[in-house]
């Protein structure tokens, strides 16, 4: 048996993981968790990297007391497309932007006049968010931090140069900066030079499984941990990691939807889709393990209920479900993947006013509200599953669900009826299991993709959901949404 420190950074959350694996055996342990607030500014909205640092310092010297002071490894995953940049001297210039915030608005015009949507999709295959690092970088062109930068660092990688010193850009988290070419999983220099982006200014390229330094003196000194202890570059894109955590058995033919507060759905493929129905559907290629390519979709996700239950006072969960359970379905849906529901604040309003605006009935209490969420989650999980499908030519048996949203059995019952495909929903800790098995197989302990898959299967709980009825329902409420 070997112990390895998974930090794993949400969006509201950190946590420090600790994986015990052996040869039959996968064993995973919640060391710290700690909360991660953004915090608004005269300037916009910022990420609180320092204490999120801190929190990391915590969970280490938590998970060492958990493993007699001693990690095999650690691995660093968090969100994508944020960054921190560095002065000559490795000082951080400032706290990272958080992707929220409003300094890309209109950002994304300016871009396409100059490497048109349609050159850039085919170039980059990446989907259109308003939040893309590429756009972010030509949004602080003029800033002063920009002006005096050394370095940029995307969020684990600054991370983890803190805790070893030794400064690399992981490729599956740099795929999603809209920089990163996905057939040669290198550089897109021309995109770069075009938009006048030095890309001098990022760190030689990673990969899953290489060695990424050893944690600092300074930092054994402040966690207790004995030395030396190797830090190890995962799938630091999150969604990478839970994709790589996905428990498809054999030949499979499976889709993934990775939950949380955001959905990702889509497909596993061995080369990335460039055409132009793609870019107009707007899927994106990100890189995951092993040159695989992520084809997927963003959906607003879970986000869209946490905004309501802040609002709301943070009611009982399970009651809140419970209660939604029971409201008629499919009697309003948004879109779920509408950038109007981003920003933070009035979600519940802006619900019911979407739900207005369209001549739907209007959700009014908790937990009508809440059951359009979730009907509309699972309508846009059918959607983005489906034209993954037809886009990509690659027929779907399964989907397998992961990450938080699997605790949600209404939304991971509601998804199978959507897709008329049965769920399997597990793990729920996707993405620190994907960190720490690759951590493992980097230290030869698991084999191959498959082989870290058939683990998964065999020590993670799992629930299958069979499909309900006909598809007919979903099919007239995803017209009715189109205004068909």
């Amino acid at each position: 048996m070997k112990s390895y420190a998974a930090v794993d950074l949400g969006a509201s959350s950190g946590r420090v993981m600790v994986g015990r694996v052996g040869p039959e055996s996968l064993e995973l342990t919640e060391a710290h968790r700690f909360p991660n607030r953004p915090v608004r500014v005269p300037e916009g909205l910022r990420w609180d990297i320092l204490s999120l640092y801190g929190g990391i310092l915590d969970g280490l010297r938590a998970a060492g007391a958990h493993c007699g002071g001693r990690l095999d490894s650690v691995g660093i995953d968090s969100w994508a497309v944020d960054y921190g940049l560095l002065d000559a001297d490795g000082a951080l210039l400032g706290n990272p932007v958080h992707y929220r915030d409003t300094r890309t608005q209109g950002v994304a015009e300016k871009v396409w006049a100059t490497v048109p949507a349609a050159e850039l999709y085919a170039a980059t295959g990446l989907q259109y968010a308003p939040f893309n690092t590429l756009y972010q970088l030509v949004a602080a062109r003029s800033s002063a931090q920009l002006a005096h930068a050394s370095r940029l660092l995307l969020i684990p990688d600054l991370l983890t140069y803190w805790l070893t010193g030794e400064a690399g850009t992981e490729l599956t988290n740099a795929s999603t900066t809209q920089l990163i070419d996905p057939r040669t999983r290198d550089w897109s220099h021309d995109v770069a030079a075009r938009l006048g982006i030095d890309l001098e200014l990022f760190a030689p390229l990673r990969r899953p499984g290489d060695p990424a330094g050893l944690l600092q003196q300074r930092v054994l000194d402040e966690t207790g941990l004995t030395g030396p202890v190797p830090v190890t570059a995962v799938g630091s894109h999150d969604t990478a990691s839970a994709v790589a955590a996905v428990p498809a058995v054999g030949n499979e033919r499976f889709a993934y939807i990775c939950t949380g507060t955001w959905s990702l759905a889509g497909l596993e493929l061995e080369a990335p889709v460039l055409t132009e129905a793609s870019r107009s559907a707007n899927f994106t290629n990100e890189l995951g393990l092993d040159g695989t390519v992520r084809y997927l979709r963003n959906i607003m996700g879970l986000w869209l209920l946490q905004e309501c239950v802040r609002e709301w006072g943070s009611p009982d969960l399970s009651i809140l479900l419970r209660e939604a359970a029971e409201v008629p379905p499919l009697r309003s849906v948004v879109d779920a993947g509408d950038a109007t529901f981003l920003a933070p604040g009035r979600m519940p309003s802006r619900i019911s006013e979407a739900c207005r605006d369209s001549g739907q009935p209007v959700p009014e209490s908790p937990a009508e509200i809440t059951r359009c969420i979730l009907d509309s989650l699972a309508l846009a999980h059918r959607r983005a599953i489906r034209e993954a499908e037809s886009l990509a030519d690659h027929p779907v048996d399964v989907v397998h669900i992961v990450g938080g949203g699997t605790r949600n059995a209404l939304l991971c019952r509601l998804t199978a009826d959507a897709c008329g495909l049965p769920v399997v929903a597990g793990p729920a800790e996707a993405a620190a299991l994907g960190n720490i098995l690759v951590q493992a197989r980097a230290h030869g302990q698991v084999g191959d993709r498959a082989s870290m898959r058939e683990l998964l299967v065999r020590t993670q709980p799992l629930e299958r959901y069979e499909p309900r009825g006909t598809t007919a329902a979903w099919q007239a409420a995803e017209a009715r949404l189109a205004g068909r």
